[in-house]
């Protein structure tokens, strides 16, 4: 059987956004993960391809004058509609790196996400006000979760 494919598409413009990703990539290829294979891209080198090679997908944000990074929001359009009949269902999952409360990004995000008809497989990750330890186990769970339902079959 060949491997799952999770590609996450993640803006890590500073040094603790990278520890973000990482902590995503590092619960994605957790040991107990057998059948799953993770790709990093950010979101500027990122496009409809490899959404269409993606059995799940991670995005990752910065919080930018309460929207998404221009960087996710390029991305989106410039895959939202060549992927949008053939992706419909792909398993999802958002963190947010927001130095305020991240409600007018999750917000955009839920709007394009339901207009792909993606589906949200866990509530959104997000990472309020100054840099907590926290947000780093936050990321690594999620992209653990996201890996196991996909090596599971579960999504």
């Amino acid at each position: 059987m060949p491997a799952k494919q999770l590609l996450v598409v993640a803006h890590a413009p500073s040094a603790n956004t990278r520890r973000l990703v990482d902590a995503v990539l590092r619960g994605a290829s957790h040991d107990d993960i057998e059948n799953v294979k993770t790709r990093w891209l950010p979101p500027l080198e990122a496009g409809p391809d490899d959404v269409r090679q993606a059995d799940g997908i991670i995005l990752g944000t910065t919080e930018n004058l309460g929207y998404m990074s221009g960087a996710l929001k390029d991305f989106f359009d410039r895959s939202y509609y060549p992927v949008l009949e053939e992706k419909q269902g792909l398993p999802c999952a958002v963190y947010i790196r927001a130095g305020h409360d991240g409600t007018g990004t999750r917000r955009a995000l839920e709007s394009i996400l339901t207009g792909l008809r993606w589906k949200l497989v866990q509530d959104i990750v997000t990472c309020r006000g100054d840099w907590q330890d926290q947000f780093e186990a936050d990321c690594e769970a999620l992209g653990l979760y996201m890996a196991a339902g996909l090596d599971n079959s579960i999504f």
